[in-house]
């Protein structure tokens, strides 16, 4: 009987390794199919799913309650386990190098509790050849096993999006690959359990890490084209999102927006791709061009803040500012790689230590990352610029009113920077703002 049918008959049990904001939805799904160990090293937040409490926000709390997986931070439970899934972040080091080791660590830990018979798939995103010539050697190391004899592996990449309540594990094709016919067959069976649109059989390992890495590379550099475009029009003076709106009436043109690129995808990908092309001797121009107006983008914002600031005769150093949102996105916790504390860092230069809000974000996290403690909405009072730096649900219901009473009463011109262009222009262009959005 193959590993498949196994599964299915709940004679063997599947193994979900990194419940973060990609693993954990992975096992929850499973979990309403087949058997599942949900493994995390962090045991504080295993203790939470335990509690029913979901810190992703991804599914749920009632949802986390009802998942029908065996949360744990014991990583001799994956013996149990004959089929192995690895999500894992894959961060890039402060040179933009990736930072391998979260993969590497996964790779040992499976490897110390894999028995014969099992199959590992990679979910992790990383340049090709990272799961045949790095996590295999690892896994074999460790469990004194053969690849290709004694285990098989695969890589599917994730494409879940953080936040995003419309594509879904269940609604996005999967890509899968194995490492022969044989594991590629099992491979796709298993993620057929879960995945109602389908899957999509790659023809090789390599062919799938190529094919995740560039979708996000490609994500990269249209919004690099974007933040282009917005630093020449506001030059030029011209609104950039009433040029994008006029632009998209036409069928061909690709609806993109100028914004801030973090996290721990789009803002990371384009580096495992790039670090791997100059391996080889080829030097990126078009993706590492796209990273470089991206990544200075928080910059360019700041500059605007002080700009406008010295526009309306505010002093610079003493002035009071307020960043509204500290997540890399909109209605999602997580501050990994967050663009935002560009926008601090280099206010601080100026001498100005914003106030920084955030209710959806995680704050610990922000803590711990960045040494920033968020604020209570209460304290955004008495301002002399306001930065609506992302999008999230709780800023869009702001009124005219809500965002004129966070300023000092005797300012003749208000500064207000609206990011990602949440507020309709219209009400501010008036005397008494000066509005600004990318």
């Amino acid at each position: 009987m193959e590993l498949y049918e196994k599964l299915v008959n709940g004679e063997e049990k599947l193994s979900l390794v990194g419940l973060g904001y990609v693993g954990m939805p992975i096992a929850v799904a499973f979990g309403r199919k087949i058997k599942v160990i949900g493994y995390d090293l962090n045991a504080k937040k295993v203790e939470q799913y335990r509690a029913g409490f979901d810190p992703t926000r991804e599914v749920g709390d009632d949802v986390i309650k009802q998942a029908n997986v065996e949360f744990t931070s014991d990583e001799t439970k994956l013996k149990e386990a004959k089929f192995h899934i690895v999500a894992v972040p894959t961060p890039v080091n402060d040179d933009h190098t990736p930072d391998l080791r979260p993969v590497e660590g996964a790779s040992c830990t499976v490897g110390r509790n894999l028995t014969k018979g099992s199959i590992v798939v990679f979910e992790s995103t990383v340049y090709p050849g990272v799961t045949e010539d790095i996590c295999v050697p690892i896994m074999e190391k460790e469990s004194g096993l053969k690849c290709g004899v004694d285990f098989k592996v695969g890589y599917s990449p994730e494409r879940i999006n953080p936040g995003d309540k419309v594509h879904r594990l269940e609604t996005i094709v999967k890509i899968v690959s194995g490492m022969d016919e044989e594991t590629l067959d099992q491979i796709a069976k298993v993620y057929e359990l879960v995945v109602e649109a389908g899957v999509y059989r790659a023809d090789s390992i390599k062919v799938a890490e190529a094919a995740k890495v560039i979708e996000n590379s490609q994500r990269d550099i249209n919004i690099a084209f974007m933040n282009e475009l917005s630093i020449i029009f506001n030059k030029m003076g011209i609104d950039t999102k009433s040029v994008l709106e006029a632009a998209g009436t036409k069928w061909n043109f690709l609806k993109f927006f100028p914004g801030l690129v973090g996290g721990h995808c789009i803002g990371v990908d384009p580096y495992y791709l790039t670090y791997k092309a100059e391996e080889m001797g080829y030097h990126s121009q078009i993706i590492l061009s796209g990273r470089r107006i991206n990544d200075d983008m928080g910059r360019y914002v700041a500059e605007n803040v002080v700009k406008n600031l010295i526009r309306a005769d505010i002093a610079v150093k003493t002035a009071r500012v307020a960043i509204l949102g500290f997540t890399f996105k909109e209605n999602c916790p997580d501050t990994r790689n967050t663009k935002v504390i560009d926008i601090v860092k280099e206010l601080r230069e100026y001498g100005i230590e914003p106030v920084i809000v955030d209710e959806t974000a995680d704050a610990q996290e922000a803590q711990r990352l960045y040494g920033v403690k968020l604020a209570d909405r209460s304290e955004v009072k008495d301002l002399d610029a306001l930065v609506i730096a992302v999008a999230h649900e709780e800023f869009s219901h702001m009124t005219r009113e809500d965002i004129a009473g966070y300023f000092k009463p005797e300012h003749a011109k208000k500064v207000l920077v609206d990011i990602k262009g949440i507020l309709d222009r219209k009400d501010y262009l008036t005397q008494d703002y000066i509005y600004w959005r990318l």
